[in-house]
């Protein structure tokens, strides 16, 4: 039995059950308590949230038709006329704060852009600047256009981006759309979609290629490309604590799985798609002998159809720290996983109500939880540990409700 398959056996056994098994050792329990608290509500179709990391402790919700929220305080960005949400994967997609934000005020957008006189699908990822009267609000009138691909079709738009610890923007892609991948885009290293681009807006106008990216010197390839063999990479998320980046890439017929690729890593990873879904071969395309990198989560249909990566919990919890989060929009599963080296194994913590369409940090490193369909923001928490945090950290303020944009 190799790698690939061992692994997988761990993670399957026991789906005629409906749940994923643990066959590794944890720190810890998740508290009895853990729950799921609404801290804040109202928003249409939200798709994403996340903090500026400037210290102002802003949460910033992105709604899927083109605005971005500030929860208790408004609008800060309404980009509607300009973006494409037509359809259930097209929209206003990723949010990420430059790593300088509290002084450039710089952060970027990914979003299906809505091309004029044109039947084109086109991802476009942009930067924008906070309104220099207004720390609230930004000016729509700054975009500065990064990057812009045309997409085979009108779903599998990927759409996260985040900035990693080395201060380069990622930026997850889909393969085009399409059953299958039919144009066979995510093997080809001479096209963007279907992959993990690394660049860097720093160091041009709009940006570079890292020197150190895998295939700035190969032939016929994209620098651009970080890594590569992916379907629809939705979410992403980058382990505050140590680098590692965590991805789950949406499946098509049987499987949904999550990738890992360490922060030592060089790039390059061919994480299989089409050639493999997970730990089966669908026949659709070939990756001629390529080295694969193997998912260290998988699961199968009977548990959901759409993997919603999540973080590696770095927050006040002490049960949850260090186990990565995840769920499944179709079904509202939330999975807790741990793992070292190639094996890895989750447990399902709740199979819940909600749409689950993205999960997010606050400054503090706690996790949030967005249901698309209620349009509702959600937190882990833990009434026994608001103790731990009062007496070790000082500070209640993030556990209070604010329901309501």
């Amino acid at each position: 039995m190799d790698f690939r398959q061992r692994s997988i056996f761990n993670l399957l056994i026991a789906t005629a059950t409906g749940l994923l098994i643990p066959a590794v050792a944890v720190s810890a329990d998740p508290p009895g308590d853990l729950a799921l608290e609404l801290i804040a509500g109202g928003f249409v179709k939200p798709v994403a949230v996340t903090s500026a990391g400037d210290g102002s402790g802003r949460l910033f919700v992105v709604e899927q038709a083109g605005e971005i929220e500030i929860t208790g305080i408004g609008t800060f960005l309404d980009i509607t006329g300009r973006v494409d949400s037509s359809s259930n994967e097209k929209g206003l997609l990723g949010l990420a704060f430059h790593p300088d934000y509290a002084s450039n005020g710089f952060f970027y957008v990914n979003y299906t852009y809505d091309v004029p006189a044109s039947t084109d699908d086109t991802t476009r990822v942009s930067r924008f600047q906070v309104s220099a009267a207004d720390p609230n609000a930004a000016d729509p009138a700054s975009e500065v256009i990064v990057l812009e691909f045309v997409q085979d079709s009108g779903n599998h738009n990927g759409g996260d981006l985040h900035f990693g610890p080395d201060g380069h923007l990622y930026i997850a892609t889909g393969d085009g759309g399409g059953g299958g991948d039919p144009n066979d885009r995510a093997q080809h290293l001479d096209t963007l979609l279907g992959k993990l681009l690394r660049i860097d807006v720093d160091g041009g106008i709009p940006y570079a290629v890292p020197a150190d990216n895998p295939f700035v010197d190969t032939s016929g390839a994209l620098g651009e490309i970080w890594a590569y063999g992916l379907r629809n990479p939705w979410r992403f998320s980058f382990d505050r604590a140590n680098g590692d980046l965590y991805l789950g890439d949406v499946g098509q017929g049987s499987r949904e799985e999550v990738d890992l690729q360490r922060a030592e890593s060089a790039g390059g990873e061919n994480y299989g798609w089409s050639c493999m879904e997970g730990d089966v071969t669908p026949n659709y395309n070939q990756c001629d002998g390529e080295p694969l990198t193997d998912p260290i989560l998988v699961y199968d249909h009977t548990l959901g159809c759409a993997v919603t990566g999540g973080y590696l919990y770095r927050g006040n919890i002490g049960g949850l720290h260090g186990r990565y989060v995840f769920g499944d929009y179709c079904s509202g599963r939330i999975w807790f996983a741990a793992g070292s080296g190639s094996s890895w194994t989750a447990v399902q913590w709740a199979e819940t109500s909600l749409k689950i369409s993205s999960f997010g940090e606050d400054e503090d490193g706690e996790l949030d939880v967005i249901d698309l369909d209620a349009g509702n923001v959600y937190r882990f928490s833990s009434p026994s540990s608001i103790f731990t945090d009062l007496f070790e950290f000082g500070d209640l303020s993030r556990w209070t409700s604010a329901v309501g944009k």
